[in-house]
């Protein structure tokens, strides 16, 4: 959905998908605060934070996190997060948290990006959320090319974004120095024109 408001001298579009967004098993829709307890979960897991550049949040830390992923129903502009929580149909649990960078406007560039709550790893939630934010990206936002980063020792990031159908583009050797180590970096992405003729197994 694409928006457009305000006065004749300050005009604002505003990009958003048509919440929610519905797959087979998952709902995607704006954080709200009563996702306190959810996100705290996904975001002070250890597990979940070490391969992100922050540690793992305090409570704290995570309130204010969820006031910005609340923000971030919509985008204004390039530099900013969209934000969607994954709820199971079943029994509307939060289950992962899916970002989209709109890092670019002017080369048309997007990063994803996605955290499972400990207590529903390994069941495919995270691919199947992404890929309706992937289409928000491409299909309404216009974006030429979204990337996917991580480091090399998260295998199961890694076989998200290939069940994606994004293209592992590079490997960066230890071109950062994170939590008192050297790590790397492994770049996955995807065109429109990938996007658009992708198998239709992928369509799902």
């Amino acid at each position: 959905m694409r928006a457009t408001v305000g006065t004749d001298e300050t005009l604002v579009v505003r990009f958003a998908p048509t919440w929610p967004l519905e797959t087979e098993r998952l709902a995607l829709r704006p954080f709200e605060p009563s996702d306190l307890e959810a996100l705290h979960a996904i975001h002070s897991d250890e597990r979940n934070a070490r391969w992100l550049y922050n540690e793992a949040r305090t409570r704290e830390q995570v309130e204010e996190l969820l006031e910005r992923k609340i923000a971030g129903a919509t985008l204004r502009a390039e530099g900013e997060w969209l934000s969607a929580a994954a709820v199971l149909h079943d029994t509307g649990e939060v289950v992962c948290d899916v970002s989209l960078l709109w890092a670019s406007e002017g080369h048309k560039q997007g990063e994803i990006g996605f955290i499972v709550h400990p207590a529903h790893h390994g069941h495919g939630y995270a691919t199947e959320a992404a890929r309706p934010v992937l289409a928000f990206a491409f299909e309404t936002l216009g974006l030429h090319r979204v990337v996917g980063r991580l480091e090399p020792r998260n295998v199961a990031s890694a076989r998200v974004l290939e069940k994606l159908g994004m293209r592992r583009e590079a490997h960066l050797v230890e071109n950062e120095w994170i939590k008192g180590e050297w790590q790397s970096e492994l770049v996955y992405a995807m065109l429109a024109r990938e996007w658009t003729s992708r198998p239709s197994s992928s369509n799902t």
